[in-house]
């Protein structure tokens, strides 16, 4: 019984990753999966609700990314996405694995 828990819960993981944007796992994912530096962590609704209403928009949020804030540099670790990237990981992060 415990190896089909596990069994499902690392297919479940493998299957998250694949809806991940490309670049995920290489720019956003390296802090927002662990909440590195008090980073909205993947799929932490009420923390990326804050952030947007905070910001206002999705566009705003994307400047916020390509500025940097706080502990997050300019470009958020993913200096060659465009805006539309940057768009698609957030609304990923938003919504969760």
């Amino acid at each position: 019984m415990k190896k089909l828990a596990l069994a499902a819960i690392l297919m479940g993981s493998v299957v998250a990753h694949a809806e991940a944007p490309a670049k995920f796992q290489t720019s956003c994912g390296v802090c927002h999966t662990a909440g590195v530096a008090n980073a909205p962590k993947v799929g932490d609704a009420a923390a990326w609700q804050a952030r947007m209403d905070a910001k206002g928009s999705i566009d705003a949020l994307v400047e916020s990314v390509k500025k940097g804030l706080n502990a997050m540099p300019p470009g958020g670790m993913c200096n060659g996405c465009s805006d539309d990237e940057y768009k698609e990981l957030i609304e990923y992060m938003m919504k969760g694995a």
